[in-house]
């Protein structure tokens, strides 16, 4: 089952408490229906979901019902960007109490399997996500909100881990300057991310000179607005090397287009490092040998793993600041999720669109 919900199984326990959630049916379809909870366990807490956020993997369900390799073949429950309160604790739980505002990661690994057992359960072949509200969730992946960070904050934990997981992967630090492909949520939480490792000079682009405008005032410095033809790829990166002040150490290819990744494999310097973290193309034609002969390191990227508290520790210090990218929000109807999703789809001046619950 892929990233964005979890499979309508039946239940013979037909006393199981239900709620309401968005379901996807089918292409461009969306309805508010009944699921139906799962017993809560020892280690488990229900959680009352209060703010969650459209991811683009979301919207790509709805509009393919896929989302790279992965295909959703049944119902599913939509959304995995969240944040609530506990309303109930199992009895072996301790680092959290009812009352208490957390910030959810959705994924839930088996914990058997050789990725999980090395530490890289997000590679688990049997990872499983839920977002609804409210949920039933293992208590070890809530994280407790500072007062000061609100759950909307909380609930942007989940982008931004994808940022702080690609800085870590790439060693991004105060002496790597980074490139940004793609001014969308992704590429602008990287941007937040770099920032906050350190990066002391980060460049971004797009096609799009609103993205570009909104990446200038969370703090990139350099932003240059490119084409989308494989064609121009060698003048872009002539354009991009001329706006930065100095080599790119690392670029992050925060859409996954051939276009993108042969700009980023072209533009980083011998030696450098080329992190895919979006998955726009399936199959790429990229100038791989090329990029083989100067030694640059091409990075792989897929969710992320033990970002939580790093990502609460800088929004709570104020390193980052993500609520500039929240810019639209709905309440739960029927409605407002159909008119959230196409609000999220269409792009333009939306970023991030949340739910609040």
């Amino acid at each position: 089952m892929g990233k964005g919900g979890m499979s309508h199984e039946s239940s013979a326990d037909d006393a199981q408490e239900e709620n309401m959630a968005a379901w996807l049916v089918a292409v461009d379809t969306l309805k508010i229906q009944p699921f139906k909870l799962p017993p809560l366990g020892p280690h488990d807490v229900k959680v009352r979901m209060k703010a969650v956020g459209i991811c683009g993997s979301d919207v790509h369900y709805l509009k393919t019902m896929q989302c790279a390799h992965f295909v959703v073949k049944e119902p599913m429950v939509i959304g995995h960007e969240c944040a609530g309160i506990i309303e109930e604790v199992g009895s072996e739980v301790r680092n959290v109490v009812v009352g208490d505002r957390v910030a959810i990661e959705p994924g839930i690994s088996c914990w058997r399997c050789d990725h999980c057992k090395s530490g890289r359960y997000n590679l688990c072949p049997d990872m499983k996500f839920f977002a609804t509200p409210p949920i039933v969730h293992p208590a070890d992946l809530c994280f407790k909100l500072p007062d000061n960070v609100s759950l909307e904050e909380g609930a942007m934990c989940e982008p931004l881990s994808v940022g702080v997981h690609a800085c870590r992967r790439a060693n991004a630090g105060p002496e790597t300057n980074v490139l940004i492909m793609g001014a969308g949520p992704i590429g602008l939480v990287a941007l937040l991310a770099a920032r906050a490792f350190g990066a002391p000079q980060i460049a971004i682009v797009d096609v799009d000179e609103k993205r570009l405008a909104v990446a200038k005032s969370i703090g990139a410095d350099f932003c240059v607005k490119i084409t989308t033809d494989v064609q121009d790829v060698d003048e872009n990166v002539t354009r991009i090397l001329e706006a930065m002040d100095g080599e790119i150490d690392i670029t992050f290819d925060c859409v996954g287009f051939t276009n993108t990744m042969s700009t980023a494999l072209k533009a980083t310097r011998a030696g450098g490092k080329v992190c895919l973290v979006g998955m726009g193309h399936n199959d790429m034609t990229v100038p791989l040998t090329p990029a083989a002969a100067r030694e640059v390191d091409v990075i792989g990227v897929f969710r992320y793993k033990n970002t939580w508290p790093l990502c609460i520790e800088f929004l709570r210090s104020g390193k980052i600041d993500v609520k500039p990218l929240i810019t639209h929000r709905f309440g739960f109807s029927q409605q407002d999720i159909e008119e959230a999703f196409e609000t999220s789809a269409k792009g333009g001046s939306a970023i991030k669109v949340m739910f609040n619950l």
